[in-house]
């Protein structure tokens, strides 16, 4: 297996060479040194036992945030929201609905976020981890500060930390800050999807850390990769630009945010369901293969099969987990997550499913695309033309390098 998995690595990075924009101008030693990086965190964090008991405290302290959260939604929506509910329960199962038990956490834990930011916690975490891929990624300054702050706020929140530097940037500049905001995923929504899933994969938590910070060098690699110009000179980021002018109005703008993600999710979930069985059902007018309907789910575990197999995933699985890729890059992360959560060990292995919750965490898909697009042309229309020539590549790039933090970690499990 970690034969198949130190092939993996090395066809990833092949499966990128074909769409760099100069093959002669990449720098190989910033890919070796995003490989290393990427692998020495990855021991780190999964092999140091130190390691592990934080994140077993981690586990708490979320658990802590969920029952508040309960709090508030129970208050607001009674038993949908996770309250008591004023009659006899016949299946606890089916009780929770994901728009008023889980949802609502998210505007929670936005406020909560800003307010951490506005405390300048969530700025030292992320400075000293911006230091890790500075120099060795060729990511310094501001370029490397809203990389590494995708760990922890979205991918529209990072770059607002650097808006004033947004439209001096060239396209490799602009490509890294695209490809790491749909590589990674936000902490809040990162706290949702552990609740979720947590009956489902022991110690839950590390492993939706680890894998939004393994993904941050592998991003920037692949951007590397894809338009290997140099970087702009910039001036470094001294200070936190200043987002909020006190600890209420970080409160009040991150609810107004969280409120945003909470109707978006809704709708988003609502509009590409629907359009999954609408095109389901148009599909099933041409003939059977196999003696079952054509699907996209089918079409997409087709495509992505062999990326499953480079991650590590054995032959005879790789259909189900290139599935679970497909659904993630063309519909969302949180589509792929229900479907993972619903799969038994005769279909996915507990290490396969493993690797694969470490291949379909982060934003890249299409909606994401558009996401990006709408905001960061928002943020600054000066950069739309450039966003729009490399919004696909980063799509392409954000795929693989969360694929390869998959990769990555099958050598470890």
């Amino acid at each position: 297996m970690i034969v198949q998995s130190l092939i993996g690595i090395f066809g990833l990075i092949l499966i990128s060479l074909p769409f760099s924009e100069s093959i002669q101008k990449i720098k190989v030693k910033f890919i070796i040194f995003a490989l290393l990086i990427q692998i020495s965190l990855a021991f780190l964090l999964l092999e140091i036992p130190f390691i592990s008991s934080f994140f077993d405290v981690m586990s708490m302290a979320v658990e802590s945030l969920r029952l508040s959260a309960i709090e508030g939604s129970s208050f607001v929506f009674g038993y949908l929201g996770g309250g008591d509910a004023p009659f006899e329960i016949s299946n606890n199962q089916n009780l929770p609905i994901f728009a008023f038990t889980f949802l609502p956490m998210l505007i929670f834990l936005s406020a909560l976020s800003a307010l951490l930011w506005h405390w300048k916690i969530l700025p030292l975490l992320i400075k000293l981890l911006a230091k890790l891929f500075e120099r060795p990624l060729d990511a310094k300054g501001p370029i490397g500060l809203a990389a590494t702050a995708n760990i922890f706020l979205g991918q529209l929140e990072a770059p607002l930390l650097i808006k004033p530097y947004l439209n001096k940037m060239n396209q490799r500049d602009l490509l890294i800050i695209m490809t790491v905001g749909m590589s990674t995923i936000a902490g809040s929504v990162m706290v949702l999807y552990i609740t979720w899933l947590d009956n489902k994969f022991s110690g839950v938590i590390g492993h939706f850390l680890t894998a939004s910070i393994l993904s941050v060098p592998a991003a920037i690699m692949f951007s590397n990769i894809l338009i290997p110009s140099a970087q702009t000179e910039l001036k470094t980021v001294k200070e936190d630009l200043k987002m909020y002018e006190s600890s209420m109005d970080a409160i009040s703008v991150g609810t107004k945010d969280g409120l945003n993600m909470f109707l978006s999710v809704i709708a988003s979930l609502i509009v590409f369901l629907s359009l999954v069985a609408l095109a389901d059902f148009l599909l099933a007018i041409f003939p059977n293969v196999y003696g079952e309907p054509i699907s996209l789910q089918r079409i997409a575990a087709l495509i992505f099969a062999p990326i499953a197999w480079l991650m590590g995933i054995p032959y005879a699985e790789i259909i189900p987990a290139g599935n679970l890729l497909g659904t993630k890059t063309i519909f969302n992360e949180l589509i792929a997550f229900n479907d993972l959560r619903e799969l038994n060990t005769s279909i996915l292995s507990e290490r396969s499913q493993l690797i694969m919750l470490y291949g379909i965490c982060g934003f890249a898909n299409i909606s994401s695309v558009g996401i990006l697009l709408g905001g960061l042309s928002a943020i600054c229309p000066d950069i739309r033309g450039t966003l729009l020539k490399i919004a696909f590549r980063a799509l392409f790039a954000a795929t693989l390098a969360s694929c390869l933090t998959g990769t990555v970690v099958s050598l470890f499990i």
